[in-house]
C-alpha cells in the first residue's frame, strides 16, 4: 500500500508540540532554531504561493550574468571589481495588470529593496520572484552574512558554479552537504561550459554530479549554462517553469526545512532507552529512608516512645510519685507538632543525613535519566536541583502535620492505675490505722480496742506494707508492657511518618523525574512525526 506524504500542515503541527515540550527544557540551539524556522513557516504561508528563487555563487561564477539572462534585462551590473554583488536584487515575473502587492509583500519581508518587473514570455514563469544573491565569498563580511540570511528564506536554491571553482571544498561543506536534505529544492548550475570543448564540459559534469551524489544530493538537477551565449538557458527556464507552475516550492521548502529541523532535534532523543524497572522500587524505597532521617524522623519516633513512656508511668506507677514526671516536660510537645502551618522544633539534618539524602537524590536522577541523551540528563539534573530546595522547608511541614495516631490512654493502663489509687488507700489506712494505735497507746487505751491480727500479722501493718508492695511490684510488672506499648506507637507513628514522607517523595522528587522523562518521551514522539517522511 502507497504511503500518504505527511501534510506540511502535520509537520509543522508536530514539530511545535516538540519546541513546546522543549521550551523550558533543554537549552539546546536546535530548539531556538525550530522556533525561527516556526516562525518563518507562519510568515511565509501568510504571503501567498510566488516561488522565490535565489541565484547564489562565488566571485567571478557568472551569476549576475545569468540573472540578467533570465530576467532579459541589466538588472544586476557585473563588474571586474571585487566584490561585485554587494546587496540582493529582485526580478518579478507577473502580467503588467495584475496585483504586485504579494510580491511587494513577500520582497518586504526578504528585505530585498532593490526591484524589477519582468513581463513572463512563459506564463508558466508567471509568479517567479528571482534573486541575485550577494557573492558567498565575498570579502565583505555583511555580503557573506546576507547570503546566509536569504539561503534560510528562498523557496529555491539555484546553486551556480563554474568550471574553475566547482569542486571548491568551502562551497561544498559550508553550503552544499548542510542542504543534503534539501535536494528536492535545490538546482545546481555549471555555468561558463563554453570555456571548455565538449569532453572537457562531459568529465566536469561527471566529476560534479560525483560530488553532489557523496553529499547526499542525488536528487539534485545539474543544469550546464553559459550566460554569454545562451547555451542551457533554456533548460534553467524549464526548470524553473516547472518548480513555479507547480506552486509547491515553498511548502516543500518548508517541509524540508522542518525536516531538518526534526532531525537536529533527533540528536536529544533515546526513545528506546528507559530506566531499570526491577530497581524503581528499592531506589523509592532508599529514596523515602534517606528523606526520613534528613527530616528527624526518627527523633520524632524516639519523642512519640519516651512520651507514651512517660504517660504509662504516671498511670500505672505509685499514684504519690506521679507529680514528679510534671518536672520534666513532654518530649514530644517540644517539638511543637500538630500544625503543618507553623515549623517544628526538630534540629536540622547532620552532615551523615545530608550526604545520605543527596545520594539517594542522585541515584534517584541517574535512574530517571538512563540511557537519555545529556541535554536531558541536564534537565534532569536542574529538576533534582530545584525540588532539593524546596524539601527541607516541605518535610518539616510533613512532619508537623502528621497525625502521630490516638493519644489516649490505654484501658489496661486505667486499670493499672485504678488499682494502684486503691492500693494506696489501702496503705493509707494501715498507715492512719496504726497513727491510731500509736495515739492510743499514749493514753494508754491500747488495750480497749482489739487489734485484729493475720497469721499473726497485725492487719494495720499488713495494709501498709502489703498496700506498698504491691503497688511497687504492680509498677514493675506493668513497666515492660508499657515500654512495649510505646514501641507500638512509635512503630505506628514511623509509618504514617513514612507515608507522608512517600508523599513529598513523590511530590517533589519521584514526580517531576517522571515527568521530564514522560516529556522526553512526547519530544521524540513528536521530532519522529515531524521528521517522518511518510
Amino acid at each position: 500500500m502507497r504511503r500518504r506524504e505527511l501534510s506540511l500542515t502535520d509537520r509543522l503541527a508536530a514539530l511545535r508540540e516538540a519546541v513546546e515540550v522543549a521550551e523550558d527544557r533543554l537549552e539546546v540551539p536546535e530548539v531556538g532554531a525550530a522556533r525561527s524556522l516556526l516562525a518563518k513557516a507562519g510568515a511565509r504561508e501568510a504571503l501567498g504561493d510566488a516561488t522565490v528563487v535565489a541565484l547564489a555563487g562565488a566571485t567571478g561564477s557568472g551569476k549576475s550574468t545569468l540573472f540578467n539572462a533570465l530576467s532579459g534585462a541589466e538588472v544586476s551590473t557585473p563588474g571586474v571589481r571585487r566584490p561585485t554583488t554587494g546587496v540582493a536584487h529582485a526580478s518579478v515575473w507577473g502580467e503588467p495588470s495584475a496585483d504586485h502587492g504579494a510580491a511587494d509583500r513577500l520582497l518586504d519581508w526578504l528585505e530585498v529593496p532593490r526591484r524589477h518587473r519582468v513581463v513572463p514570455a512563459d506564463p508558466a514563469l508567471d509568479g517567479l520572484v528571482l534573486l541575485d544573491l550577494p557573492d558567498h565569498d565575498s570579502v565583505r563580511l555583511e555580503h557573506r552574512l546576507e547570503v546566509d540570511r536569504l539561503v534560510q528564506l528562498v523557496d529555491v536554491l539555484v546553486w551556480v558554479l563554474d568550471p574553475q571553482k566547482y569542486a571548491d571544498a568551502a562551497v561544498h561543506s559550508r553550503y552544499l552537504e548542510p542542504l543534503a536534505g534539501h535536494a528536492g529544492v535545490l538546482v545546481v548550475v555549471l555555468n561558463q561550459v563554453d570555456r571548455l570543448d565538449e569532453a572537457a564540459a562531459k568529465e566536469c559534469l561527471t566529476d560534479l554530479r560525483g560530488l553532489l551524489d557523496r553529499e547526499g544530493l542525488g536528487a539534485t538537477p545539474i543544469v550546464a549554462t553559459s550566460a554569454r551565449t545562451g547555451a542551457g538557458l533554456a533548460e534553467l527556464r524549464a526548470e524553473l517553469a516547472r518548480r513555479v507552475s507547480a506552486r509547491r516550492a515553498a511548502t516543500d521548502r518548508l517541509a524540508a526545512d522542518a525536516r531538518g529541523a526534526a532531525a537536529a532535534l533527533a540528536q536529544h532523543c533515546a526513545p528506546g532507552a528507559g530506566p531499570d524497572r526491577s530497581r524503581e522500587q528499592d531506589e523509592r524505597e532508599g529514596l523515602v529512608d534517606a528523606l526520613a532521617d534528613a527530616a528527624g524522623v526518627p527523633a520524632v519516633v524516639a519523642a512519640v516512645e519516651r512520651s507514651a513512656r512517660r504517660r504509662g508511668a504516671a498511670h500505672t506507677g505509685w499514684p504519690v510519685l506521679r507529680w514528679t514526671s510534671k518536672l520534666r516536660g513532654d518530649p514530644l510537645g517540644r517539638l511543637h507538632l500538630g500544625d503543618e502551618r507553623a515549623r517544628t522544633s526538630l534540629p536540622g539534618a547532620g552532615a551523615v543525613q545530608q550526604a545520605a539524602l543527596g545520594a539517594a537524590l542522585r541515584r534517584a536522577r541517574d535512574d530517571a535519566g538512563q540511557g537519555l541523551p545529556q541535554a536531558w540528563r541536564d534537565e534532569l539534573r536542574r529538576t533534582a536541583e530545584l525540588s532539593e530546595e524546596r524539601l527541607a522547608d516541605r518535610l518539616d511541614r510533613a512532619v508537623a502535620g502528621t497525625d502521630l495516631g490516638p493519644d489516649r490512654t490505654p484501658l489496661w493502663q486505667r486499670a493499672v492505675g485504678g488499682l494502684q489509687w486503691l492500693l494506696a488507700v489501702t496503705a493509707l489506712a494501715g498507715a492512719l490505722w496504726l497513727l491510731a494505735l500509736v495515739g492510743l497507746g499514749l493514753l494508754q487505751l491500747d488495750d480497749v480496742v482489739p487489734l485484729p491480727r493475720v497469721e499473726g500479722i497485725p492487719l494495720p501493718t499488713l495494709l501498709l506494707v502489703g498496700g506498698l508492695l504491691a503497688g511497687l511490684l504492680l509498677a514493675l510488672v506493668a513497666r515492660p508492657l508499657v515500654a512495649a506499648g510505646a514501641r507500638r506507637r512509635g512503630r505506628l507513628a514511623y509509618r504514617r511518618l513514612a507515608e507522608r514522607i512517600a508523599e513529598v517523595a513523590d511530590d517533589e522528587v519521584l514526580d517531576p523525574l517522571c515527568a521530564a522523562r514522560a516529556d522526553h518521551d512526547r519530544f521524540c514522539a513528536a521530532v519522529g512525526r515531524a521528521g517522518a517522511d511518510r
